[in-house]
């Protein structure tokens, strides 16, 4: 017979040898994980379609001079390769929407109409109108269902989108294909030089990441990647592996992030440098000289490139530089790299003329006359400690005046913030002045950990006690699990009333 002690000792060597096989294999699998956790469609990628172009959407103009659009959600299916049909959701079409575009001053009216199988909206992102045509969680629309917002355009010229926002699946409805662009015009900036042919010399660039599994556009969010979904491939316009042939000197391209989580650096593959001239809330005081930008969800930058004839160069995207710790930047797709576009010039290039020296004062706040400073700790938990609730308001602001926000980023991850209806000005940023492409009007602003914000916002109106707009997260699995918060627009010495109950 075995010794007790004998026994125990063979009991004790066998707990040891399971324990070790087990951190071997999860060593092993952590390893694996690890190592094929970055993508890159550098140097791969054949640009073998066209880009689409978003065709301008339809609009007539009625007997009060109202503009009138009519968007239709609908379900459909789309050929992102030859002979292979992928269910999604569009605007007017199968997949993303028309690009809609007003002028300042210009009184506007939206038809949507909802022909999905389940309950959306419709939020005019970057767009200064009041709380009850936001299209917010607040104004749901139900299947088969309308809902017609109307509002009068009061802002400057710029390179606004909209999409969806329904609280806790906005990342789903976006995936799917719910966005479009609005552009505004007004008199100081058709007054430029600047390239503005819609499609020829001035080209929607609307990027997204996306992976295919099926029939379907694959949703998961895969082991670790707490940021959101991450897609293996990029797309430009619902067009992959795009090209885009130009005949003019320069080019005017309106990036817009689109996608629901993947922060892109966008730069040439021959490093060339690049004119800013514009970002989220429209053209900046002068032209910067870039040669990358960052963009992260729901961020737009216009950018002017100079092409030669016969040329040929690639819009990249190139690794995230933003101060993440190791693991957090592989794991929230900071070392993946993407070919995203090919810009082709024609043989002979029609002349440009130069980019003005100026382009248009400012009109956002500089925070020397703000009444009060709040601020706004962003965590995965919510902000400020709080998540979302539909029937809460968190903040309640006065029309007419002007605030300075403070913004942290205390988690150990990428977000970023986006406040509905105002454009802000950045007073700093991670402790130092804004640098150039952050000087802009902006109504989305990336931070990665550890990183804090102080923005200045004017609340001009109009006051509706009832009906909040939003902050929050525009990682939009992030503000799917409630980075949100609500605040409500009232006059002096008016309070704020909690909205009613929703059903969705």
């Amino acid at each position: 017979m075995t010794s007790p002690p004998r026994r125990l000792r063979r009991i004790l060597l066998g707990a040891c040898a399971l324990v070790l096989t087990l951190v071997t294999a999860i060593g092993a699998a952590v390893a694996w994980t690890w190592s094929a956790a970055d993508i890159s469609t550098v140097g791969t990628t054949e640009f073998t379609r066209p880009l689409h172009i978003p065709p301008l959407a339809d609009s007539t103009v009625d007997s009060t001079g109202t503009r009138v659009f009519a968007l239709d959600m609908r379900t459909g299916t789309t050929e992102f390769e030859p002979g292979r049909a992928t269910e999604t959701w569009g605007f007017n079409g199968s997949y993303l929407g028309p690009t809609v575009r007003a002028a300042r001053g210009e009184r506007v009216r939206v038809q949507v109409r909802n022909q999905l199988p389940e309950a959306s909206t419709v939020h005019w992102h970057g767009m200064h109108l009041p709380a009850a045509m936001d299209g917010g969680p607040h104004q749901m629309v139900d299947p088969g269902a309308s809902w017609t917002p109307e509002w009068t355009v009061d802002q400057p010229a710029s390179t606004l989108w909209y999409h969806p926002h329904p609280h806790g699946a906005t990342e789903d409805h976006v995936r799917r294909g719910l966005a479009g662009m609005f552009l505004i015009d007004d008199a100081p900036s058709a007054e430029l030089p600047l390239p503005d042919t819609y499609g020829v010399d001035d080209i929607p660039v609307i990027v997204q990441d996306m992976r295919l599994r099926g029939s379907r556009l694959d949703g998961a969010h895969t082991v670790f990647r707490d940021i959101g979904f991450l897609g293996d491939r990029t797309m430009v316009n619902g067009t992959s592996s795009p090209y885009q042939e130009v005949g003019d000197e320069l080019v005017r391209l309106r990036l817009l992030n689109a996608s629901t989580a993947r922060i892109y650096t966008f730069a040439f593959d021959d490093a060339r440098a690049f004119a800013m001239i514009g970002s989220d809330g429209g053209l900046l005081e002068r032209p910067t000289a870039l040669d990358r930008i960052r963009l992260s969800p729901g961020e737009r930058a216009e950018i002017v490139v100079r092409m030669r004839p016969g040329e040929r160069t690639v819009l990249r995207s190139e690794k995230l530089a933003a101060g993440l710790d190791f693991w957090s930047n592989r794991f929230s797709g900071g070392d993946d790299t993407f070919d995203v576009l090919e810009l082709r010039a024609a043989s002979m290039l029609r002349s440009s003329d130069d980019l003005p020296e100026t382009l248009v004062p400012l009109s956002i706040p500089d925070g020397r006359d703000a009444v009060t400073q709040r601020r706004f700790d962003l965590t995965l938990a919510g902000i400020n400690g709080a998540r979302m609730d539909m029937s809460r308001i968190d903040t309640t602001v006065t029309r007419g005046t002007a605030e300075n926000w403070v913004v942290r980023n205390i988690d150990g991850m990428p977000h970023n913030f986006h406040v509905h209806d105002v454009q802000f000005r950045v007073l700093d940023y991670d402790g130092a002045p804004p640098p150039p492409e952050l000087t802009g009007a902006k109504d989305t602003i990336f931070l990665a950990p550890n990183t804090a914000t102080t923005l200045a916002l004017r609340f001009d109106g109009p006051a509706d006690p009832t009906t909040p707009y939003m902050y929050h997260c525009h990682l939009l699995w992030h503000e799917d699990v409630g980075m949100m918060g609500q605040f409500t627009v009232v006059e002096p010495g008016q309070q704020a009333v909690a909205p009613p109950g929703h059903a969705h």
